[in-house]
């Protein structure tokens, strides 16, 4: 796979589904360290290519307890509802590369062609697709575009490096199987967009938390099938609530404060812990006196 080239550019991409909670503020926080740490751009974008999934204002609200952080982009942030051309154009681009085909299957289809083969998954485990549509749809209407993943060399091996985890490995043939790029509501899947975004706005670190980090085969697979460069890639701790569940706004991790700077650092100092960076002598400063000496010990820690 290309690695990228040039300075480093990385980004945090919060979805507008809620303000920032504990654990989207140690992403947040864990990516903008990298950033300062190789002397970097760092940039936010706003992934709201789910609109259902996202809550009025919360885009702003979001920007605003950044800010108050003091954690600020170098570059004015970006929307993904505002970039549908380009989504657009790399599906164009796959399905005149025969690497995408049409799928008329709905849910309730595939759960039984899963069920005809003997396939029985667990209740959130992914449903991998048993490649009905994969040699046409015959005749019936086109509900949602698939990635033909065992059209990509390697896809049944893919190795990968994770600057935290170390190296990683996974059968994206059968463990996730062709997976969707425009969904049957006409919205773009979470993987082509992110896979577009980061090639246009030339990121070449990902730091995110681990939830997500399953996903990055996927998005290498597409990568390479954009001929576009892989990112390096970071997968930072999961904050866990009581149930030792990853905290979430879906399971009502309640948001951080930042009604004051004394709260604000109260929520970094807490992000910074959780990524190891905080010690009982760590106590004197305001937030920015904080925040350059955690990038110190970031650089120190960081290849």
């Amino acid at each position: 796979m290309s690695q990228p080239t040039g300075g480093y550019i990385g980004r945090f991409a919060p979805s507008p589904t809620g303000p920032l909670h504990a654990g989207s503020l140690v992403a947040a926080l864990a990516s903008w360290l990298d950033a300062r740490a190789h002397q970097g751009q760092w940039l936010v974008r706003i992934e709201d290519i789910d609109p259902p999934r996202c809550s009025p204002g919360a885009d702003q609200v979001l920007l605003q307890q950044l800010a108050a952080c003091g954690l600020h982009p170098d570059q004015p942030p970006v929307w993904q509802s505002r970039r549908h051309s380009l989504y657009e154009r790399a599906l164009h681009a796959l399905i005149q590369a025969g690497l995408v085909y049409g799928c008329a299957c709905t849910r309730k289809e595939i759960e039984a062609a899963l069920l005809a083969q003997g396939v029985n998954r667990a209740r959130h485990q992914q449903a991998v697709y048993p490649g009905t549509c994969r040699l046409g749809t015959h005749g019936r209407a086109v509900r949602a575009w698939r990635f033909e993943v065992a059209r990509i060399p390697g896809a049944n091996d893919l190795h990968w490096h994770d600057r935290r985890l170390g190296p990683q490995v996974q059968d994206v043939v059968t463990e996730v199987g062709d997976f969707v790029l425009q969904r049957a509501d006409g919205l773009w899947a979470y993987q082509l967009a992110v896979v577009v975004d980061d090639a246009d706005q030339g990121v070449t670190d990902i730091v995110r938390g681990a939830d997500l980090c399953d996903n990055t085969a996927r998005q290498i697979l597409l990568q390479q099938a954009l001929k576009v460069p892989t990112p390096r890639y970071l997968h930072t701790p999961l904050v866990l609530d009581a149930r030792g569940e990853k905290l979430s706004k879906q399971h009502g991790a309640p948001a951080i404060d930042t009604s004051s700077a004394a709260a604000c650092l109260a929520a970094l100092r807490e992000a910074a812990q959780a990524l190891g960076l905080v010690d009982e002598a760590d106590m004197s400063g305001n937030i920015s006196d904080h925040l350059n000496r955690w990038i110190g010990m970031w650089r120190a820690r960081q290849p």
